[in-house]
């Protein structure tokens, strides 16, 4: 394989030790009292600009020092001389620059200023507002902005139909699902937002927006399927206004007893900002009291979603404790030394505690006799458990037991056995793992109009199959032909692009993918002198940046899913690369040595190391995040990872399926 760096003074391994014991020691401190972690995740601007919107809308207004630190928020994180991006470092976007504009207008902000000056500009230099997708469309005809007819038609009264039929909610995925269910209240009823402050947003318009008729295609939505879901669109505007008006109650009756039944109490419906805030709508919509139930946890699972600071706030998407802590947990059981160990089965001991097991979620309409035992991503989302977090904590769990003692370790066998019933349980006709349900594969409704952001679907992706892969060689599954573990192997190799690399669906990108599949390759006994091992090694090196890092950004979702992008360095994405090279059996190419190098020498005075780059993926293309807690734990796994191998420690080659 190719190298990188002409000269590299080797590190000791006891200066590692130095740069392990620091970060171990921070990432310890940040825990919580009860033993769990939770770091903030960060989106783009038009998260905290629907919260503002959203105050606007129900006629309720922040108190004016919240509106203004999330003035300051969203004035910083705009391009300069232009609008916003969809990440840090990133391209324009018309739709989040639309949601920022507004937001910021909203709060005060005079059109005049340099920053909305600029920002009005491109956004008119791309068509305007009535160019925005879905989501910013569906939002300003909630404001009177654009008329209902500019919004594709999704009738409640698709609540009423059978499972069989070809367009039906359980048929799309989670985070589509509980969105779409109360804004298709929202659709039927269509009302209008309070707007004490009479705020419009007109000048954003190329053209009166009374004269826009038709809907912007996207350039993913050029099928057949495509054409005729667009003429389909087309009749039902035409006929909405006479659907019968018992059919339409019916349906709205139905999409209300679904919301309640999977309110999730102060962690909000779907535990999602965006669906939180279609059901806030709707419940104003359906007339609710302020003071009703389901209104008041409604609104606080919304305010809990917050970040607010001295001098800025911002709203996260949703909140990420149970993700954190168990990445945390197998970092620090990496590291290994009694303290981090201990912090780890603390961390453990409360993620047990929040395995589900007496709730059959949406899952079940597939797997009808499935025994429920996954984990949730946030606190608590009972419909709606995660593979990828429950094959995490599973392997974590496993790695703890074999370090307890009997009756500690025996604490252990119901929550993975359960665990690793479920994540079987849900593997895909094709032999790979969704997110969070088995076959979401009916590809012709992403070209519904609605579905203009391409992600309506969880279908099998690389890294979350090869979580699962993981675990169950972990856990001493066997490979024969036929078994769950064989088949998610085979669906892996078949997965590898033609240059080495996998693509990444829930982190950026082909190295996210890259990493998971060669540590679950790996894990499985795959041999490392295999020539789609070797590949995927040479790959990485190839890619790697002349400092010793790797980076890569949201533009490498642009080329047609086809080719990596360079960007600059980044810590989380560094500690990948190392962690797929040392999982190729490269603990001691140059290139991992480089790498280590980077890590070191970039570490921050406070244990961990800077990196303000979003380095995740919420849907390719639409939306991107940062997650405060990976630059803060990947890098320590990786060091931790090469220090062992470097000394010999066995144990470590035993746990490499992350």
């Amino acid at each position: 394989m190719t190298q990188v760096s002409p000269s590299r003074i080797e590190l000791s391994t006891d200066a590692i030790e130095t740069n392990i014991k620091a970060a171990s020691r921070s990432l310890i401190a940040c825990a919580q009292t009860d033993g769990h972690w939770r770091f903030e995740l960060e989106a783009d601007a038009t998260i905290p600009a629907e919260y503002i919107l959203l105050r606007h809308y129900l006629g309720t207004p922040a108190e004016s020092g919240l509106e203004e630190k999330i003035a300051a928020y969203l004035r910083r994180i705009q391009i300069q001389n232009s609008g916003w991006p969809l990440y840090h470092g990133g391209s324009f976007d018309l739709s989040a620059s639309v949601k920022a504009y507004f937001a910021l207008k909203m709060i005060g902000d005079p059109p005049a200023a340099p920053h909305m000056r600029w920002a009005r500009e491109v956004i008119l230099a791309h068509g305007g507002a009535a160019q925005s997708n879905v989501f910013t469309r569906t939002l300003l005809a909630l404001y009177g902005e654009l008329p209902w007819r500019t919004v594709p038609v999704m009738p409640i009264e698709i609540m009423l139909l059978p499972h069989w039929f070809p367009v039906h909610v359980l048929k799309i995925s989670y985070w589509a699902r509980t969105v779409l269910v109360p804004l298709m209240v929202l659709q039927a009823l269509k009302p209008k937002a309070r707007n004490p402050r009479g705020i419009r947003v007109q000048e954003l318009f190329t053209a009166p927006p009374d004269s826009e008729r038709g809907l912007p295609m996207s350039p993913r939505q050029k099928s057949l399927w495509a054409g005729f879901f667009k003429a389909t669109d087309d009749v039902l505007h035409r006929v909405e206004p006479v659907f019968p008006k018992g059919a339409r109650q019916r349906a709205i009756e139905a999409a209300i007893a679904f919301v309640e039944e999977r309110l999730n109490g102060p962690n909000g419906f779907g535990a999602i900002f965006p669906a939180m805030v279609n059901v806030r709508m709707m419940y104003d919509a359906l007339g609710y009291p302020g003071d009703h139930p389901h209104v008041v946890a409604a609104r606080k699972a919304v305010e809990a979603l917050l970040v607010v600071k001295d001098d800025e706030a911002y709203c996260q998407p949703c909140l990420s404790p149970v993700w954190d802590t168990a990445l945390c947990c197998q970092t620090l059981l990496e590291v290994g030394d009694d303290e981090a160990e201990q912090c780890a089965k603390k961390g453990l001991t409360w993620l047990r505690q929040r395995q589900i097991l007496d709730v059959a979620g949406d899952w079940v309409a597939i797997r009808p006799d499935l025994r429920p035992g996954g984990w949730a991503f946030q606190y608590t989302n009972p419909h709606y458990p995660d593979v990828d977090d429950t094959a995490v904590v599973v392997m974590a769990m496993h790695r703890a037991q074999s370090r307890s003692a009997p009756r500690d370790a025996a604490a252990y066998d119901e929550p993975i056995a359960r665990g690793r019933d479920w994540i079987i349980g849900l593997q895909s006709q094709n032999g790979g793992w969704g997110a969070f349900d088995a076959d979401n594969t009916y590809s012709y409704l992403n070209h519904i109009p609605f579905a203009d952001h391409g992600a309506l679907l969880d279908p099998p992706t690389v890294d979350v199959t090869a979580r699962c892969v993981s675990m169950l060689a972990q856990l001493g599954e066997n490979s024969e032909r036929g078994s769950p573990l064989a088949r998610g192997i085979a669906y892996l190799l078949a997965e590898q692009e033609d240059d080495g690399s996998w693509f990444g669906r829930w982190g950026m990108n082909y190295i996210y993918g890259t990493w998971s599949a060669l540590c679950s390759l790996r894990a499985a006994k795959v041999d490392p002198r295999s020539e789609a091992i070797r590949r995927a090694a040479e790959w990485l090196v190839r890619i790697q940046n002349p400092d010793g890092g790797w980076g890569e950004d949201g533009e490498s979702y642009r080329a047609d899913y086809r080719v990596h992008r360079p960007a600059s360095s980044r810590a989380s994405q560094t500690a990948w690369a190392l962690l797929g090279l040392m999982a190729a059996g490269e603990a001691s190419h140059p290139s991992v040595g480089s790498g280590i190098e980077y890590l070191c020498s970039t570490q921050g005075r406070d244990g961990f190391w800077p990196e303000e780059h979003f380095t995740a993926t919420g849907f390719p293309r639409v939306f991107y995040l940062r997650y405060h807690g990976y630059p803060k734990l990947f890098p320590l796994w990786a060091l931790a990872r090469y220090r062992n191998l470097k000394l010999g420690l066995s144990d470590t080659t035993d746990w490499v399926g992350m």
